[in-house]
């Protein structure tokens, strides 16, 4: 269900009541050589008082509710529009109307929740020094339940890959891993140091959610509304599925002026005509790099709102539908597409080790193909790193998965 309108209510008062009344005011002057003489005069001048009386109240109310509007902007982070500035029907978005938005100049709202502040502290502690190569206040999260926290299971190959990849041995200490469930979070306490519990009351996440299934969905939309509180709090984010495995050091290929990039599924550049910035990419939620501000911020909440015009498809389908949407152009948030030839899955799967900096599970269902697949990747990455490094780059490596996780 959608609410739409013409301007967010603040603006609606200050910008079209309040200049629509001194317009009639304007318009009703009539100079004192014009009046009717007598009585008709008196009542003249008494209807003009009346008029202007009624315009200086209207006034004052527009002064007040825009006073309290920016207020309550300003506390909410920037965040008034999603009731008031879009609507959208199923199968197609149209945005009715986007106030500007100012840049967010209030502080970062505390959390209620004093353990999370004290993770998101302790893993971008060294973000931004010299020894790192994290911009500051920038956190890599991911989400799991304990299916896949056993030992053997994905997060043990996870881990891995960062203590084989080329670079990103260091890139663990900034990882947040939040656990789904409460065995999940007792093995990440056992094996990580930067461990949340994100808990959803009455349901559990423990077993392995299985594709489009009701629990599936909630997980899904449960990360993206958490994802935003993470953006609420200032802080940038990777976010990177636990079967993702990581080889490379991302952030030199992520694009410097973007606000909110994603990897995808087919990458439209390598057919022809597509570019970073092509809609018709086929993104995929499970690797992301965003940015903390009103753009993005807006942007979350209009995806997590999406999700009642689309009901019965996850967040990646959803934003599928939203990509292509006024709105986004509306709020100026710049998104990119990121190369499957660097960024790569089993949809789509970066052919040159040499580029490769991250490879997903993706178009894979079931855990054990996924465990399996991703030992095979894992085993391939070490060998290529065995190699003289003068001799890695003519060397014409590469994936031998998929092979359980064929589509």
């Amino acid at each position: 269900m959608a609410v739409s309108t013409t301007t967010a209510p603040g603006d609606q008062l200050h910008g079209n009541n309040g200049n629509h009344v001194m317009g009639v005011v304007s318009n009703n002057k009539i100079s004192q050589n014009s009046y009717p003489s007598g009585g008709g005069s008196r009542n003249f001048v008494l209807r003009r008082r009346s008029l202007e009386i009624s315009a200086a109240v209207f006034l004052g109310i527009a002064v007040c509710c825009l006073v309290l509007y920016r207020s309550l902007y300003s506390s909410a982070g920037g965040l008034l529009f999603p009731g008031y500035l879009f609507s959208i029907s199923r199968g197609s978005s149209s945005l009715q109307a986007a106030a500007n938005r100012p840049e967010i100049t209030s502080p970062v709202p505390e959390s209620s929740d004093p353990e999370l502040m004290r993770v998101l502290k302790n893993a971008t502690r060294t973000t931004g020094g010299p020894m790192s190569s994290l911009p500051s206040r920038t956190v890599i999260l991911t989400t799991l339940n304990s299916a896949w926290a056993e030992p053997g299971s994905i997060l043990d190959l996870f881990l891995e890959s960062f203590r084989a990849g080329n670079g990103t041995h260091d890139l663990v200490d900034n990882l947040v891993i939040i656990s789904l469930d409460q065995k999940a979070h007792q093995r990440c306490q056992a094996i990580h140091p930067h461990c949340y519990a994100l808990t959803t009351p009455g349901v559990n996440f423990t077993g392995e959610a299985y594709f489009m299934t009701s629990e599936y969905l909630l997980m899904m939309w449960r990360r993206i509304d958490f994802l935003a509180s993470i953006l609420r709090l200032g802080y940038d984010f990777v976010f990177t599925d636990a079967d993702i495995m990581w080889f490379r050091n991302p952030f030199p290929h992520f694009h410097k002026d973007a606000d909110f990039q994603i990897a995808c599924d087919q990458y439209t550049g390598h057919r022809g005509g597509g570019s970073s910035t092509d809609r018709r990419n086929r993104p995929n939620g499970g690797f992301t790099f965003v940015r903390s501000n009103v753009r993005t911020l807006q942007f979350y909440r209009f995806w997590y709102h999406a999700r009642h015009s689309f009901p019965g498809m996850h967040d990646q389908d959803v934003l599928n539908k939203i990509k292509f949407d006024p709105f986004l152009d509306a709020i100026g948030l710049k998104v990119r597409f990121l190369d499957t030839a660097y960024f790569g899955g089993f949809c789509e799967p970066a052919r040159n080790l040499n580029w490769a900096c991250t490879m997903h599970a993706n178009c894979c269902v079931g855990l054990g193909h996924k465990i399996h697949d991703l030992n095979v990747v894992l085993g391939d990455w070490k060998h290529y790193m065995s190699l003289p490094a003068d001799s890695r780059g003519s060397a014409s490596l590469t994936w031998r998965a998929p092979q359980r996780c064929r589509v």
